[in-house]
C-alpha cells in the first residue's frame, strides 16, 4: 500500500521549513564532500516495571535532535544538536563538513516534494503515547496473577511495559525528504521458581510496532505469563546437558537467533567493506547446504524489526542473502552500497540521532523447507532439541559463536525425553550452514522481543527460523 505523508510534526510543531532544510544541507557541504543528509527525531518512550505485586517504577522519557552527516569518499563527517535550535543545527552542519573536508567541490542540494512512502507498514489509529497509563499497569498485574496462578512453586515474578512513538524526518542532498511514525510497544515477564534449594527462571516476552492491542492471542499478557512459568518450573526437574559432537536440532521461532548472530552479523556489507567478515569476497559461490535460503525482510507488517523507511530514508525490502546455498549479496547502507558499488537494499540503521547509520539487519530468518518437524525428530537417533536460547557471543571475522540453551531437551531414538540445562552450542556460522542436512514446513517469527547490539549501538529487530537439523554440532554440557 502506498501512503503520503502530508504533514510531520518538526514542520508542524517545530516550525522547520523546507528553506530551513536546504540551508542546512548547503551548509555541511560547504567545505567539500559527495552528500549529506539530516537525520531528525522526536522520541516519546515510557517504561513501567511490576515487582513483588507492586509498581517499581514509571517512568517516561523525551529525546529530540537532530543528525548531520556528510559523506566524502570513504570518510564520514558526523555531529549532532540535541534541539531543533536553527543556530545550533548550522553549527552542527559546519562541524560534519570540517570532520569530513573534501578538496572537491560540494555536492548539489534541491528538496523536491516529499517523497510517497512505498511501505505502510504499521499504521495505528492509537499511538502507545496517547493511551492512559492504567491501561498499561492493567496489563501487568493480569501477567502478574496468571504467572502466579500457575504453580505454587512460582515465587517471585517480574514483569515489565515498554512503549515508545518515534517522530523522523530524513531529508537529503540528494532532494528526498521522507518522514515517518513509528510505534514500538513490549511486555516482558520473569518468573523464578524454587524446589527445596533448587532455583529457576524461566522469560517470556513479546510485542511489535502496534499499540497495546497487540497483547491478544500469544501474546496476551496471561500466556506470555503462563509460557514464562511453566520455563521456570521445567528446569526444576531438568538433567545434566551431554557433551561432545552431536545431532542438533533447532526449533522454530527464537533460535533465529543463532543464525541472526552467527551468520546475520558476517553478512552486513561494512564487515565485507572491510574484509572482516568470514564471507568477504564469496558472492555467488556455495556457503551453505542447497536447502538453505537465508532472507532478510524489513516489509513485515506490525513486525518489531519492521520499517517503512530505514535511518537513511531508503524504502526497506526483503532482501535474499543466501539462495538454496548460494551467497547473492550482502546487506548494504549507503556508504557500503557506494564504495561496493552495489544497490542499497535500506538497512541503513541507527539507534538514534546521536549516531551514524550502519548496515543492520531488519527481520532476519530461514525460509522454510519441505521436511514436517516430526519426521525431523524422528530421523535423530541421539542429539539435543534446542527450543530457546539465552546469551552468546560470537566472532565476526571467523563466524565462531557460544550459545546458551535456555531451553533443551535429549532426542533418544527420534524422541523427544529429557529436559536439560547447561547446554551450550559451539561452533561457527558458515559450517553450521554446511551442516543443515533437514528444514521444517514450520517457519516462525519470534515473538517480538529481539534488541541486536552492534558498536554501541541498538536497534530492534526480528529473527526467525523453522525446525531445522545440523548433522552435527559440539555440545557443551555439565552431564556428569
Amino acid at each position: 500500500m502506498e501512503t503520503t505523508r502530508t504533514n510531520t510534526i518538526f514542520f508542524e510543531k517545530y516550525s522547520v521549513t523546507t528553506r530551513d532544510l536546504e540551508t542546512y544541507l548547503s551548509e555541511a557541504l560547504s567545505r567539500g564532500g559527495d552528500y549529506t543528509d539530516l537525520y531528525f527525531e522526536y522520541r516519546i518512550s515510557h517504561s513501567i516495571i511490576l515487582e513483588e505485586q507492586i509498581i517499581k517504577s514509571a517512568t517516561k522519557s523525551v529525546n529530540m535532535g537532530v543528525g548531520v552527516r556528510v559523506l566524502s569518499g570513504e570518510k564520514t563527517g558526523y555531529a549532532y544538536s540535541d534541539d531543533l535550535n536553527r543556530e545550533n543545527i548550522l553549527k552542527a552542519a559546519r562541524t560534519a563538513a570540517f570532520i569530513a573536508h573534501s578538496s572537491s567541490e560540494g555536492g548539489t542540494t534541491g528538496l523536491s516534494a516529499p517523497i510517497s512512502l512505498e511501505n505502510d507498514l504499521y499504521s495505528i489509529p492509537l499511538q502507545p503515547v496517547d493511551l492512559e497509563i492504567a491501561g498499561k499497569i492493567a496489563l501487568l498485574h493480569e501477567a502478574d496473577f496468571a504467572a502466579r496462578s500457575y504453580d505454587s512453586r512460582i515465587q517471585q515474578v517480574q514483569c515489565s511495559y515498554l512503549d515508545e512513538t518515534k517522530h523522523v524526518m530524513i531529508a537529503s542532498s540528494d532532494g528526498r525528504c521522507v518522514w515517518d511514525v513509528q510505534p514500538l510497544v513490549r511486555l516482558n515477564v520473569m518468573c523464578v521458581a524454587e524446589a527445596g534449594s533448587q532455583r529457576q527462571s524461566g522469560y517470556q516476552g513479546g510485542g511489535g510496532r502496534r499499540s497495546v492491542d497487540i497483547f491478544t492471542g500469544d501474546l496476551d499478557p496471561k500466556t506470555l505469563a503462563r509460557e514464562s512459568a511453566r520455563q521456570a518450573l521445567l528446569q526444576l526437574n531438568a538433567v545434566g546437558a551431554p557433551a561432545g559432537p552431536m545431532e542438533v536440532v533447532l526449533g522454530p521461532g527464537w533460535p533465529g537467533i543463532l543464525l541472526h548472530e552467527a551468520i546475520g552479523h558476517g553478512l552486513e556489507a561494512d564487515f565485507n567493506r572491510k574484509g572482516t567478515s568470514a564471507f568477504t569476497g564469496l558472492v555467488g559461490q556455495k556457503v551453505a547446504s542447497e536447502l538453505c535460503t537465508v532472507v532478510d525482510d524489513g516489509t513485515i507488517p506490525f513486525r518489531r524489526g519492521s520499517l517503512n523507511v530505514d535511518d537513511e530514508g531508503n524504502p526497506t525490502h526483503e532482501t535474499v542473502l543466501i539462495e538454496n546455498g548460494i551467497l547473492r549479496g550482502y546487506l548494504q547502507d549507503k556508504l557500503s552500497a557506494g564504495l561496493m558499488k552495489a544497490p542499497i537494499t535500506g538497512n541503513g540503521r541507527r539507534q538514534g540521532y546521536e549516531h551514524i547509520p550502519m548496515p543492520r539487519m531488519t527481520n532476519t530468518f530461514m525460509k522454510a523447507g519441505e521436511s514436517a518437524p516430526e519426521d525431523i525428530i524422528k530421523s535423530v537417533k541421539r542429539g539435543l532439541y534446542a527450543v530457546q536460547f539465552g546469551g552468546g557471543q560470537v566472532d565476526i571475522t571467523s563466524g565462531k559463536f557460544v550459545f546458551s540453551a535456555s531451553e533443551a531437551y535429549l532426542i533418544e531414538d527420534g524422541h523427544i525425553t529429557a529436559p536439560v540445562k547447561g547446554a551450550t552450542l559451539v561452533g561457527d556460522g558458515p559450517t553450521v550452514l554446511r551442516q543443515v542436512t533437514m528444514v521444517g514446513n514450520d517457519l516462525q517469527l519470534d515473538m517480538g522481543v529481539g534488541i541486536c547490539g552492534k558498536e554501541g549501538q541498538s536497534v530492534p529487530v526480528g529473527v526467525g527460523l523453522p525446525t531445522i537439523k545440523i548433522q552435527e554440532m559440539t555440545v557443551g554440557g555439565t552431564e556428569k
